[in-house]
Parts: C-alpha cells; structure tokens; sequence
C-alpha cells in the first residue's frame, strides 16, 4: 500500500468511526426493522466516506463534518438558548498538552469550541523563509516556528477537534502587534496574502514538514476557515474588508457589552465581551491575557501567594457575566483564552471550572463560532432586531412568550428552519 493510500485509508476510517459515535451518542439510530416481522436484518459494514486529497494530501475532503447541529428558528414566544462560545488564540500542542485537554473537557461537558490556528505552527523552523510576512523581512515571526515534533502532534489534535464538531480558524501567522509595522498598519492587500499564507501551511504540513506518512487533515481548509482573530485585536478594519471579499462569515477581534451581536462590514460581529471584574469597579475583557495584565501587569508568573485569587477572579468575573446572560437577555456569551501557563496555570483552571459549571445547564449550549453563526443566520431578522434591544443582562420585562409572541416571517426556502419543499 503507498502512503497516499495509507492516508486516505485513514482518514476514511477516522470519519467513519466519527459517524458511528456520533449515531450512538445523539441517540437518532432507530431499533433495526425484522425480515417478515420474525428476524432482524444482518448488521451492515458503516459506509467507507469518500476522501479526495487535496494538494499533497496535508488536507482532505472527507463530507460534511459530524456533530455538527441543524439550527433551527425560534419557536414563536420562546426564549433563546444560552450560547456559550470558548475560543483560542494560536492553538497548537506543545509540552503543555492543553489542546488535547480541553478537547477532552469539551467533550466531557457537551461543549465544541474554536481553535484558531496561527499557520506558523505548522511550519518547521528549518523553512521558516517560505513565510513572507506583510511588512517584514522573510522568515519573521514574533511566535517563532515548529519542529516536526510539534507539527505531528499539533495535526493530530486537528484532526481530532474537527471530527469531534470543533471549528479551526485561524489567529494568521506571525503575530505582529504594535504601532509600527504592526498588523494594525496592513492593508487589504496585506491581509489578504496573510490569510492566503496561513491557508497554504496548513495545506502544505506534509511536505514542508517531511511527515508524508502522517493521516491527512479530514477538511478542507478553503471552506472550513469562515472567521479569525486578529493578533492583539488590532488590524480590524482593513482585515474585515479583505475578509467580506474572501467569503468569511464572521470576526471575533472587538471589544463589546453583553448584546445580541449584529452584522458589521457584511460578517456577524461576534467580538469578546466586557464581564464584570471581583474587587473592581470597572468591567473586564472576557480573556485570560487581559485578566493577566489587570493582576500581575506584564509579568506572565507574579507573586504566588496571589495566583489562586486570581484564577478565581476570572472565574468569578466570567460566571458574573454568565449568570446576568443566563437570567437576562441571553445575549451569546464570548469567552477568548490561549494555551498558557500564565500565574501558575490560574486562568487555565478558571476556565476548567467555567466550563464544567454552564456547559450542563439547561437551555445552554457551549458552541463553536460556526455553530452560532449557522444558528444567527437561520432566525428571523425581525425577532434578532427585538432581541438586540434588549440591553446587558435585561430580561423582557413582560416575559419572554409575550415578548417574542409576534409570528416571525416565514423563512425563506432552503433556508435552516424553513418548511420543506413540496415536490
């Protein structure tokens, strides 16, 4: 068997056994129909998905992903779901292994979440001239590079995540922040071949990296990657522009309150949200590096005696911002983080007992960006609008059936939620 068939024989395989899992955990596989009313029908194989390589096989087509909810409209008077969207910044496994922990408390709390791929991640450090980033000289990379170690492990909790219904984005590649030469200084065009960069390593891992017998990633990453965070949230005007002319459906690089996001430059704006901050009088952004710099300033490990109370300020401050959602005017709650070991590893086990405590509420759903915007995209303008009155944690004060009592439009044809085409 060549490599090219090993690959595909594996990634095949990978998606099957995801389509099983994902039949015996929603629980939609009915009791098997008997022959005549006497006998069961004999068991049948799982169908072998189809796999087209892509490129040098480093990605794949392998269908649509699995675990990935149907949106539905809101039902007429009844209050929207709790959304929940955990995300993070550079993703990739190192020696910490956070990624594949957090795929595993994911899993464990019914939550998908987003990992947003910085592409230099899967670039070993011995081609790192193949990057040519806007404004800087080839092989410039703030976060440095990988080695085929790093790669191999990093593709493998890829491919895991995306077959377990998470989404990967992208957080572009080498992480320029600052006045000058920053990606706040980029143009359209500059973003554009950042983005075009960040899609080719991933598309390209097995050459540039040397790992030909490695399975292939099971998507393909022109049409998996719909959104981003732009590095430092800065940048955003320009990228967002060069984003609506590439297809992306969202940008999570702003600063908001706690409010029903709405469309900006033609991409839902699902920006991080502003919590409350224990101790403080002012509200906090909803992400680990900012906690940080409020508690121990640019020292990344402060004063130990303080490291638990400041995990658990996090903590607090994002169940705070949960809880007036929760109670209030539901708006979709946007949590931002990285892989770090900032302060002992406090905001990390913030996170964990964040997750652990809403993902199993009822009515919550802890989503990936995708998911939300699949679920924004299938409602009714109209009932989105009223929704978006409603201001941080306010709670309809009628209620919640008369305040979304008015019959929405009916949604237009083939649209998630609409009525089925008659024939």
């Amino acid at each position: 068997m060549t490599a090219t068939q090993r690959i595909a024989t594996g990634a095949a395989l990978a998606v099957a056994c995801a389509t099983a899992l994902a039949g015996c955990a929603g629980g939609t596989m009915g009791p098997r129909e008997g022959v005549q009313g006497t006998k069961k029908a004999a068991p049948q194989p799982a169908p072998r998905a189809a796999v087209r390589l892509i490129g040098d096989g480093s990605t794949s087509y392998t269908g649509a992903q699995p675990h990935l909810p149907r949106p539905e409209r809101l039902k007429q008077g009844r209050r929207p779901p709790q959304f929940v969207v955990f995300s993070w910044d550079g993703a990739g496994e190192d020696g910490q292994k956070l990624f594949s922990h957090f795929r595993r408390l994911a899993k464990a709390n019914r939550a998908t979440m987003t990992y947003f791929l910085s592409g230099v991640y899967m670039l070993p450090e011995d081609k790192r001239d193949l990057y040519r980033p806007p404004q800087h000289s080839p092989g410039s990379s703030e976060i440095g590079f990988n080695d085929e170690r790093g790669i191999k492990d990093t593709v493998e909790q890829l491919r895991g995540a995306w077959l377990e219904g998470n989404e990967i984005g992208t957080h572009f590649n080498g992480h320029f922040c600052g006045a000058e030469a920053g990606v706040g200084q980029w143009s359209v065009a500059d973003w554009k071949s950042e983005i075009a960069q960040a899609k080719s390593f991933v598309k390209s891992w097995r050459t540039n990296a040397g790992l030909k017998d490695e399975a292939s990633l099971p998507f393909d990453y022109d049409k998996e990657l719909i959104g981003a965070r732009t590095p430092c949230l800065e940048g955003r005007e320009n990228f967002m522009k060069a984003a609506r002319e590439l297809g992306f459906r969202y940008d999570t690089s702003g600063v908001g309150d706690q409010v029903w996001p709405k469309r900006k430059e033609g991409l839902w704006d699902l920006s991080m949200q502003l919590v409350p901050f224990p101790g403080h009088s002012y509200e906090q952004l909803a992400m680990d590096y900012n906690f940080m710099v409020n508690q121990s300033g640019t020292k990344t490990q402060g004063d130990p005696a303080k490291q638990a109370l400041w995990g658990d300020q996090m903590r607090d401050g994002l169940l705070k911002g949960f809880d007036r959602a929760y109670d209030g005017n539901r708006a979709p709650l946007i949590i931002g983080n990285h892989f770090e070991s900032w302060n002992g590893g406090a905001y990390m086990r913030a996170v964990d007992e964040v997750v652990e405590r809403v993902c199993t509420k009822p009515e919550v759903r802890c989503v990936s960006f995708r998911q939300l915007a699949d679920w924004l995209d299938a409602q009714d303008p109209a009932t989105l609008g009223k929704l978006r009155d409603l201001q941080v944690g306010e709670a309809p004060k009628q209620g919640w059936a008369a305040f979304l009592a008015r019959r929405p439009a009916p949604a237009p044809k083939g649209v998630p939620g609409a009525p089925a085409v008659k024939p």
